[in-house]
């Protein structure tokens, strides 16, 4: 069986430089009937835990350590065995909201994971967070971005840790060379293309430098 892709929303509130907000955020499983993985553990164990129906949860990745995106990590952790993944660059902001829980393993620019017989590569996307990675699926013909990049342009880099040039450089070296069908799932908000992307992402570009 070819692996699927679930998408769940979770509500909850994003914490960063002395500010909270709240937020909706994407929490999305790709696997088959047996096994997944979850792509952002964010605010809500239970309804997550609900989503995989008693499927073994093989891993739960992290695209960034904000503290919207892995709130809810180690509970899920704790509740199904599964190893928490998250490239090292974001450990310093992994430790503002889990300072007594460390990561299980590390994700690296250009590791595979494979969850139901589908690849996903890792790329590092740094920029909106210096860890900051999106998965891309050529099978499912699909693209992780996280907060890397939405519908309409890149992620927030106002607050710490972040920055624009990088995020720029993120875009167009990693993300604009996938094919144009690719379809982007992002942390937040609905879904794009890379196509349709492209031309508005031009213009951050060309903003950035």
């Amino acid at each position: 069986m070819t692996a699927r892709i679930d998408h769940l929303v979770t509500s909850g509130t994003f914490s960063l430089d002395g500010g909270t907000w709240d937020v909706d955020n994407n929490v999305w499983i790709v696997g088959d009937d047996t096994e997944a993985i979850v792509i952002d553990a964010a605010h809500d164990a239970d309804a997550v835990l609900a989503a995989l129906d008693g499927r073994t949860l093989r891993a739960i990745v992290c695209t960034h350590a904000h503290d919207d995106h892995i709130d809810a990590a180690p509970a899920l952790a704790a509740a199904t065995g599964a190893r928490i993944l998250l490239h090292p660059a974001d450990q310093p902001l992994w430790k503002q909201t889990h300072p007594d829980h460390s990561p299980d393993g590390d994700l690296a620019d250009g590791q595979v994971l494979t969850i139901a017989g589908t690849d996903l590569r890792v790329l590092h996307t740094p920029g909106h967070a210096p860890g900051a990675v999106s998965l891309y699926a050529p099978d499912l013909g699909t693209v992780f971005t996280g907060d890397t990049l939405f519908q309409g342009g890149p992620g927030a880099t106002g607050r710490s840790f972040s920055d624009f040039p990088t995020i720029v450089d993120s875009i167009r070296e990693k993300l604009l060379t996938l094919p144009p069908e690719t379809v982007v799932r992002t942390g937040h908000g609905d879904t794009t293309t890379i196509g349709a992307e492209a031309p508005h992402l031009q213009e951050w570009i060309n903003r950035g430098h």
